[in-house]
Order: C-alpha cells, then sequence, then structure tokens
C-alpha cells in the first residue's frame, strides 16, 4: 500500500504540473472585484466585478453573505460611489468602448436608475461627491471638444453649475467641505508627465498658484486638511513624496506663497500614492510602490485640540497583506473604523478586502470564481534584471511555466505510460509584453492571460524598458521625443538576455504589447526584424504623424509633449513611425484593435494591415465594432484569445 500511494503522488504531481488541464475560455472566465465603497452606516459595500462578463454595480455586506447585483449593462461601469446622505449610489458608464463617461443615479437597492448626464459626445471625468451627498463634482468637455472646464451638479435639480473655464486640459484634485475652493490641476504643455495645482475661489473665481517649479514634477492625491493640503509630489525629487502644505495662519484663508509652508512627510526611494482621508480627517491611508508591489500604511493625524490645526503623524502603521500583491481603491467607512480596497497578486484574482482599524483585523470580503481553476496552478514571476545598450539594468516580471525546472537544452518529464518526452529540447517558448503608457509600470499582479499562455508551456516576459514609471523621474524621461528608439533597444536586450541567460529558444521568442504597447511590438519587428518568430499589436500606433492628427483633440497636445509636435518635430515623427519601415517586417503579425477607439484610431491598424497584405506578408486582423481603446468584454476575449494562442501556436513550433 505504501508503495501504491508514493506512486499515486507522483502521478498527480505529474499532472498537476506539466499538463493543461483548462481551458483558455476558463482562464478568461476568471473574475475580479474592485473600486469599493461603504454604505453610509459602513454595513454594505458597493464594489465592480466583471462576473457576468462585463464590469458592474454589485453589493454585499460587510459582515458577508450572498453578493447581488445592481447594474444589468452589457458596457462596462466605470466607477460607483454611495452617497453619504445614503439617497442613492451614483455611477459611470461609457458606450461601446468611446470613454465618453456620462453619470447615472439608482437607488441603493438598484431598483431604479436615472441618467445625470446624456450628451453620448461629450466626456465626463467624475472627481467626488460632496460631504452631505447633495453635489457631485467633475469635468467635461462640452464647452468645446479639446477642452475641460469644471462643473458641479445639485442631484435633487440635476442643475448643473459651470465653477472654472479654461481653455486647456484639467482635472478637480480635489474640493474643500463646503464646496467654495477647488484645487485644479492643470496639464503641462511643454514637458511631460509634468502638471500644476492652483487653488480657486467658486465664489470670486480667483484663482491662487499653489506649486511653481522649473523640472518636469508631478503633483497628485490631494486632500484638503483644516489648515491646508496633503498631496504627493516629486518636485525637486526623483520619487513622489507623501507632502503637507500647511497655512501658517489657517483662520485668514490665505494661499499666498507668503502663507504657505510645505514639508515632506514621508519620502521613501520608492513613489508613495493612494492617499485616502478619512471623513473627520483623522487618519489617512497610502500606498507604497515597492519594487512593484505595494505597501499599505495608515497613519495619524492630530489637531492638538485646535479646530485648524493638523500634524500628520511620524508613525505608520502597516497592514500585513495576505502575500505580496497590489493594492488599489482605498476606502474608509463613514465612522473611520474600516478600510476597504482591492488587493491582488499574481497568484490572487482581484478581490475586495477590509481591514478593521479597532481588531486590527483583515478579512476578504468578496470570492471571486476562478472557473473552477486550480490556483495552486498559477505561477508567480521572479524579478530579474538585464543590461542594455548603454549599461543600465532594466527590471522585468519574467514567468517561467510551473514544468519547466532549469536547463536550456534537454529537460525531459515523464508521462504517466512512462514516455519520456524532451518537453523544451532548445530552451523555452517565450512572450515578451511590452505595457502601455509609455508613463507606465508593470507590475505583479493577477494577469489571466499569462497563466493561459504558462499553462501552454510558454514563458513570459514583462519588462519595464526605460520611459517607465515607478523608478525614478529621471528612468521615466529617458525616452522622450528624440531618445524614443531607446526603449526598442532595449526591447532587444531582454532577447539577448532571453537567450543567454533565460533559458529561451532563440527561434521561438514573440512580441506583444497594446496601445504605445503595441508600437513597442511594431517598432521591434521594424527595427530587429530577426528576431521575432510573432508577434501581436493590440490598438497600437504605427504613424505617429496620423496618430496625432487623428487622436481626440483633448489629448493631441498632452500626447505630444511625450512624443513631438507636429508643427515642430514632423520629420522625426515620421522618421521612427513603423509604417515608414513595413518593408523591413518578416514577423507573421497579428493585429488587434477597437473600432470606437478615441485614443489610437482604429485607421492605425488598417494601415498596416493593408500594407503588409500588399506584400503577401503575413498578418491576421480582427476588428471589433462594439470595443474602444481595447477589449474588454468577455463575449470579444472568448473569440479573439483562442485565435491569438493559436496564431502563437503555430509560429512558435
Amino acid at each position: 500500500m505504501k508503495k501504491l500511494f508514493v506512486f499515486a503522488a507522483i502521478f498527480l504531481f505529474a499532472t498537476v504540473s506539466f499538463s493543461q488541464p483548462y481551458t483558455i475560455q476558463q482562464y478568461l472566465s476568471i473574475k475580479s472585484a474592485g473600486s469599493p465603497d461603504f454604505s453610509p452606516d459602513g454595513k454594505r459595500i458597493v464594489y465592480l466585478t466583471n462576473a457576468t462578463g462585463t464590469s458592474q454595480v454589485w453589493a454585499v455586506d460587510t459582515a458577508g453573505g450572498k453578493p447581488e447585483q445592481l447594474t444589468f449593462f452589457d458596457d462596462n461601469v466605470s466607477f460607483v460611489r454611495w452617497l453619504p446622505d445614503n439617497s442613492g449610489i451614483i455611477f459611470g458608464m461609457a458606450r461601446g468602448g468611446n470613454e465618453n463617461t456620462q453619470f447615472y443615479w439608482m437607488t441603493p437597492k438598484g431598483d431604479a436608475i436615472e441618467k445625470l448626464t446624456d450628451e453620448p459626445s461629450v466626456r465626463h471625468n467624475f472627481a467626488g461627491v460632496s460631504k452631505d451627498g447633495k453635489q457631485i463634482y467633475y469635468t467635461s468637455n462640452k464647452r468645446n471638444r479639446n477642452f475641460f472646464d469644471a462643473y458641479s451638479m445639485d442631484l435633487e435639480s440635476e442643475k448643473e453649475t459651470l465653477l472654472y473655464k479654461f481653455d486647456g486640459n484639467i482635472s478637480i484634485a480635489a474640493f474643500n467641505d463646503l464646496g467654495t475652493k477647488l484645487v485644479i490641476s492643470r496639464s503641462g504643455i511643454e514637458k511631460s508627465l509634468d502638471n500644476d495645482l492652483f487653488m480657486v475661489d467658486v465664489k470670486t473665481g480667483t484663482e491662487t498658484h499653489l506649486t511653481p517649479h522649473d523640472d518636469a514634477s508631478e503633483f497628485g492625491n490631494v486632500e484638503f486638511l483644516p489648515d491646508g493640503l496633503l498631496m504627493t509630489t516629486n518636485d525637486k525629487r526623483e520619487f513622489e513624496a507623501l507632502v503637507q502644505m500647511r497655512q501658517k495662519n489657517a483662520s485668514e484663508d490665505d494661499w499666498s506663497a507668503s502663507n504657505l509652508s510645505t514639508s515632506v512627510v514621508y519620502g521613501p526611494n520608492w513613489d508613495v500614492g493612494g492617499v485616502t482621508l478619512s471623513n473627520d480627517s483623522s487618519r489617512l491611508a497610502y500606498t507604497v510602490n515597492s519594487d512593484g508591489f505595494s505597501e499599505l500604511y495608515i497613519r495619524n493625524i492630530e489637531n492638538g485640540g485646535k479646530p485648524l490645526v493638523s500634524k500628520v503623524s511620524s508613525k505608520a502603521d502597516q497592514i500585513d497583506l495576505p502575500v505580496r500583491g497590489i493594492v488599489g481603491g482605498t476606502r474608509f467607512s463613514g465612522d473611520g473604523t474600516k478600510l476597504a480596497f482591492s488587493f491582488s497578486s499574481p497568484i490572487n484574482n482581484g478581490d475586495v478586502w477590509l481591514y478593521d482599524l479597532k481588531a486590527k483585523k483583515l478579512s476578504q470580503v468578496t470570492q471571486s470564481d476562478r472557473a473552477g481553476i486550480d490556483p495552486r496552478t498559477f505561477v508567480s514571476p521572479e524579478l530579474i534584471k538585464f543590461k542594455t545598450f548603454d549599461g543600465r539594468e532594466i527590471p522585468a516580471w519574467y514567468y517561467k511555466p510551473a514544468s519547466f525546472k532549469g536547463g536550456i537544452a534537454g529537460f525531459t518529464t515523464i508521462e504517466p505510460d512512462g514516455t519520456r518526452i524532451s518537453t523544451y529540447p532548445g530552451g523555452l517558448k517565450v512572450i515578451v509584453s511590452i505595457h502601455g503608457g509609455p508613463e507606465g509600470q508593470s507590475r505583479p499582479g493577477f494577469n489571466p492571460l499569462f497563466q493561459y499562455y504558462l499553462s501552454r508551456g510558454h514563458a513570459v516576459l514583462d519588462p519595464n524598458v526605460r520611459g517607465s514609471t515607478g523608478y525614478g523621474k529621471t528612468y521615466t524621461h529617458l525616452d522622450d521625443v528624440e531618445k524614443r528608439e531607446d526603449s526598442v533597444k532595449d526591447i532587444a536586450a531582454a532577447h539577448e538576455w532571453l537567450t543567454t541567460k533565460g533559458g529561451a529558444d532563440r527561434k521561438r521568442i514573440a512580441v506583444m504589447g497594446g496601445s504605445y504597447g503595441g508600437y513597442m511590438t511594431m517598432a521591434a519587428i521594424t527595427l530587429y526584424p530577426d528576431l521575432w518568430a510573432a508577434a501581436v499589436n493590440t490598438v497600437g500606433i504605427v504613424n505617429w504623424e496620423t496618430f496625432l492628427q487623428n487622436t481626440s483633440g483633448y489629448r493631441r497636445r498632452q500626447r505630444e509633449v511625450e512624443y513631438g509636435r507636429l508643427d515642430r518635430d514632423i520629420d522625426f515623427l515620421r522618421r521612427i513611425s513603423p509604417i515608414r519601415k513595413i518593408d523591413r517586417i518578416k514577423t507573421p503579425l497579428f493585429v488587434i484593435h477597437g473600432k470606437n477607439d478615441p485614443r489610437v484610431p482604429y485607421t492605425e491598424a488598417e494601415q498596416v494591415v493593408d500594407a503588409l497584405k500588399k506584400r503577401n506578408a503575413i498578418v491576421e486582423y480582427k476588428l471589433y465594432d462594439d470595443e474602444g481603446h481595447g477589449i474588454s468584454k468577455l463575449k470579444n476575449r472568448l473569440e479573439l484569445y483562442p485565435l491569438v494562442a493559436d496564431f502563437l501556436d503555430k509560429y512558435m513550433k
């Protein structure tokens, strides 16, 4: 009996580790939940989950119980807020991926829904709800599609009020409890990743510049305190620090430079973000992006018994997370005793979690379905760094199939019938996945497609090439304008590392990416055409000139400061456009786009597909009429990604 037990254990290990028992439909059906918000009494939480195939509003008791679905749309809901007076719930939704979000009100039970805005060609960017639940604040481009203005809406009368008009790209960074003051963020027009904050008196219209600075700097995560503001900034720093801006004499309500003092509360060598304040301004929560993983902290704010004084405690309490992963969407309950947030990791699909500050207890609120897949089969990545052309080290997440235990050639497994099979005779098949942005960062959250590719024996390298955020201001600006193709050299260096140190088969490495990552994919197969076995470009830029001409007007100048201006850099933009090097492409290419994409028009995809078809090159194309900047609906993903997987298998044999 003992020998039989050992054999059964070995057989089970072989089955779990080396077979592929799950379908791509199962992986794509894995659900996630996030964006939580409390009911006013703290007994319920509303949140977003894609349990039905699109992101919809659900509710559940904080103590646990059966979740209840509140919205039933074909399009994704983008945000949800429970009104503090319990008069209803606010949510936003755009149609067909066009990103022109409209606002809706519904009862707490979801049995009645009303439209608050009904302007399909206008984009509304939600900023928040007033403390009394009577007003919402937002920006929209209804006056001019190229600019944004600040508005409030009285929810009872549905009357909209223009609060601040500006011919440029702005957002509402914060507003005070009385609605008499707004902090407006203006995007820089000469530098990328640069903005400024202005204090606006709603009644008089006067504005005060709060953040004069010289180099490209960011100011965000703004919260009002009784005597000033809390925010994050990387001004005169490499990383985003938590900063307190105090009025020396708060009773005068003077926001001039002479009455302000600024001090750093916490400035680690990583970015601070996700700042959330409790309703009574006595506690704050924030996250630290430590090498891609989230650390979650809570600090107290003292006033010494004086109503117009606030001092952030020097002591912080760190919340112990289930495993290392990613935290988002932090929200305090009305009484400040509980903190809700979303959490995911490479092996944990996204769910809503709850931290009880009094009991110091962490609990999981939602249990998102894994479509019957054993979570023990999920793979966590290794953080590696590879050297690139100029000697810099590029960080990357390297996922290797569970069956790959080391060695490059000749690795074998034993099937249940005793057959010896060389699983990786020439090394690993690897997909190099490039994130969008470029102001973005690949982080170790849950990615069902990665897990599917891993289950089929592919490895995945997820790099953060120069231009990525999370590694300091200098690193982020290494790819600006004329340095654009330096980041593509980093991808070539990734290929070299994979073949020399990563156990990869040189002839079986593919490259893929979406949005800016789509451009990087196209640049990689035109600048380095001999390196890649296959490529997948999703909603990617192929022609910088036509992209900037045809992208949404409000985005053009914002993107030009990063990529180059049409009126100044046109020769350069043409020179680095992959469409200009289309004759170099040797790699089989799969192109994906959404017809309603307001960021990268689908005509970018049409250009490259038409050009390759004229050359009789290998190209496949899927265009979705009901999608925008990415493919998000489950029905479309279930059709698309089996085709992508088969495409990769065909050309990575």
